[in-house]
């Protein structure tokens, strides 16, 4: 993206989290202050690449299980640039007629997504910031029938936003708003960053208040609340790596995970 001109709005010198975590999954569409970052994150924690594609693949399972278990809207909130294995293809290949909404408030994600996935059937990108989950709610009406189950997808996305947020709604609220919204027999996934290496963390920390988000690390506990209402599916909040493992080789697998997962139905 170096030869690109930079969408108005957007500076290409200040490292934003969405493109770090697409150079982590070795993706092209990256600046250089990204690329710095994301290389000073990958010597503090080597795990980070590993990391990354471990949420991916955990993506994959828990959108198959969620298709499997009927529910044909699914909303990826905070979705990031498009790569391989994106949430459409998998509910497609089981469900053709699964309606996936990819939703981020990063103008070059929306402009980015609209492009490459524009002939997709079943597809919709909103630009929409989950921090204001009144209007992102509005948007998703034009989209989802909230009177039917749907899932919402928040991967790597909890750990950017505070308890108590000035830009917005903290974590735990827009969690909350989701869940009033969405019928029984609706689902919340969600991954999240840990405090897995206290040593280096406030190095990371550093790198992460320099970039367009800081990190808000949680404990197991304090994720476990973001499920307050659901019914956790088996084998409940765990190592990415660990849900639900299919016969693919885990990569990173002998490695500490630095965050956990987990799945929840709405009774």
């Amino acid at each position: 993206m170096d030869s690109q001109a930079a969408p108005d709005g957007v500076d290409p010198n200040v490292p934003n989290v969405a493109r770090m975590y697409d150079y982590y999954l070795d993706g092209k569409d990256n600046f250089a202050a990204d690329r710095a970052a994301a290389e000073q994150i990958l010597k503090l924690f080597p795990e980070t690449r590993d990391s990354a594609r471990e949420n991916r693949a955990f993506l994959s399972r828990a959108v198959r299980h969620l298709v499997e278990s009927g529910v044909r809207q699914i909303v990826d909130l905070g979705s990031g640039l498009p790569t391989q294995g994106n949430t459409h293809e998998i509910a497609h290949g089981i469900a053709p007629d699964t309606r996936v909404i990819y939703v981020d408030y990063d103008p070059v994600v929306c402009a980015h997504g609209r492009a490459l996935l524009a002939d997709g059937d079943n597809i919709t990108i909103v630009q929409a910031d989950a921090r204001d989950p009144k209007t992102l709610l509005a948007e998703l009406h034009d989209h989802v029938d909230f009177d039917r189950p749907v899932a919402f997808l928040l991967l790597a996305i909890l750990h950017f936003i505070p308890d108590e947020n000035p830009d917005g709604a903290g974590a735990y609220e827009i969690v909350q708003r989701l869940y009033e919204a969405s019928a029984p027999g609706s689902y919340l996934v969600l991954s999240h960053a840990i405090d897995a290496k206290p040593d280096t963390t406030p190095e990371a920390l550093e790198v992460y208040n320099r970039a367009t988000a800081a990190l808000s690390l949680r404990t197991h506990a304090e994720i476990t609340r973001f499920f307050d209402g659901y019914e956790l599916v088996e084998p409940g909040l765990v190592f990415p790596k660990d849900w639900r493992p299919d016969d693919q080789p885990l990569i990173g697998a002998e490695k500490t995970s630095i965050g956990y997962s987990g799945v929840g139905r709405k009774p």
